[in-house]
């Protein structure tokens, strides 16, 4: 389970994983590499180089404990001492405890090496001098005291290794992610795209990079195209019905209008003018692309002439623009916003007597709220009314509309060409109907 959980901790972008992915091997073989370096660095070739110093330390000391007195044994231990590298100084004091610097690991591996290879070693000293090492051995002249380079105990310039290491593996991680970067910047490309046209933007796309990218990109452009053409093979038939239906229409509409019986002409001719007006809603609910192309916009300013347009049941009681935005101009289709907005607006006023209207602007999303004092709309039933041609019997009641089930179908389509949608919630203020239209920016 802990494994599954730690899925919360991983990198959400593309680029963060595949950096992630690059980095752990590469850390992790420079760690495995560095403990394996330090242990066969301090712990064998240290010991290894310090026992040879304990031989000749201990030959030393032999040779000091069988002169017949201090002077003889001190010109031994001088004559002894060129050839063998060592400085002898015959009597000394020695310190009490042994002394090293607390990131001197080798000198630790060396005082534990010379303790354990030789008897009577009463101190060492490593942290006087970082060349020299000094070691008091107890002799039967009293003790000895042993100088010698450090070089002998320890191998210089350890950690040339360490620092090649880490600088070559650096280089080589940035060579990798140059490469990583150009290979993932297809797949952040191909992204965009299929997010902008979600949102109804079209941008230029140009599929590249691996195969398997290659092919990815070739079917969103198909996959693209096919959707373009049937959104203009739906709006061509529907406009080739509705100007077909017309002609029919308008000769029955005159010949209505000539009939001498005038309350039955006057009832037929409503039906003719319901006609007219759902052929002009189909069309309207089928024509995209006659809504404009997204521009620079202020949704905040297309609120406040919805609402001022609406009259003075309509009230915008908040505007919300978050501090991180410095502008909320956003690229809309002003033109279907607002006409979204009047279907809500529309919506609200044909089933309650009062609207408020809410707009925030943050970084990411826009969100305008709708709410009114009718009757709502049950929470089963909201799936329900986003559909096209939908009628509610319930709880909005259609004999107190006209309209035949588009407004909210509408509102919620150019809201999906916005990368947003519809929410229907219930109005903690007004107790009716809440729509909040989301929209990305």
């Amino acid at each position: 389970m802990s494994l599954f959980r730690g899925k919360s901790y991983m990198p959400r972008s593309l680029y963060g994983r595949a950096a992630l992915i690059l980095l752990v091997p590469i850390i992790t073989l420079q760690l495995v590499v560095s403990v394996v370096f330090i242990q066969r660095h301090f712990e064998g070739v240290t010991e290894q180089m310090t026992r040879n110093v304990a031989l000749d330390l201990s030959f030393v000391r032999s040779v000091v404990d069988a002169a017949p007195d201090l002077a003889e044994a001190q010109a031994r231990a001088k004559s002894l001492g060129a050839p063998l590298a060592l400085e002898f100084t015959v009597p000394a004091t020695a310190p009490e405890g042994d002394a090293r610097r607390f990131y001197d690991f080798s000198g630790l591996a060396m005082i534990r090496t010379l303790r354990s290879e030789m008897d009577g070693v009463a101190a060492v000293d490593m942290q006087s001098s970082s060349r020299r090492a000094v070691a008091w051995l107890d002799t039967v002249h009293g003790t000895m005291r042993a100088e010698f380079d450090r070089r002998r105990v320890s191998a210089s310039n350890p950690h040339q290794l360490l620092v090649l290491m880490l600088v070559t593996g650096a280089l080589m991680s940035v060579i990798a992610y140059v490469f990583l970067r150009n290979q993932l910047r297809p797949i952040a490309r191909l992204a965009a795209a299929a997010a902008e046209f979600g949102r109804g933007r079209m941008v230029p796309y140009r599929p590249s990079g691996a195969n398997e990218v290659r092919a990815a990109g070739s079917a969103f452009v198909d996959m693209r195209s096919r959707i373009e053409r049937q959104i203009e093979q739906r709006t061509m038939m529907l406009s080739g019905v509705s100007h077909d239906m017309r002609t029919p229409l308008t000769r029955l509409k005159l010949g209505l209008s000539m009939l001498e019986e005038e309350e039955e002409a006057e009832a037929m001719l409503r039906d003719v003018g319901d006609m007219e007006r759902l052929l002009d809603e189909f069309l309207a609910f089928s024509r995209e692309e006659s809504l404009g192309e997204p521009v620079d916009s202020d949704p905040v300013a297309l609120v406040r002439e919805v609402a001022e347009r609406a009259g003075d049941s309509v009230t915008l009681t908040e505007v919300s623009v978050s501090d991180a935005v410095d502008d909320p101009t956003t690229k809309l289709r002003p033109h279907a916003i607002t006409r979204a907005l009047e279907n809500l607006v529309g919506n609200a006023l044909r089933y309650g007597e009062t609207c408020e209207m809410r707009i925030s602007v943050t970084e990411r999303a826009i969100r305008i709220s709708v709410e009114d004092d009718g009757p709502g709309i049950p929470e089963d039933l909201r799936e329900e009314a986003l559909k096209p041609f939908s009628r509610l019997d319930k709880s909005r009641n259609q004999d107190r509309g006209t309209g035949v089930g588009l407004g909210l179908a509408i509102a919620q389509d150019i809201a999906r060409r916005h990368g947003g949608s519809l929410f229907l919630g219930e109005s903690e203020r007004l107790g009716g109907l809440k729509i909040d239209l989301v929209m990305a920016r």
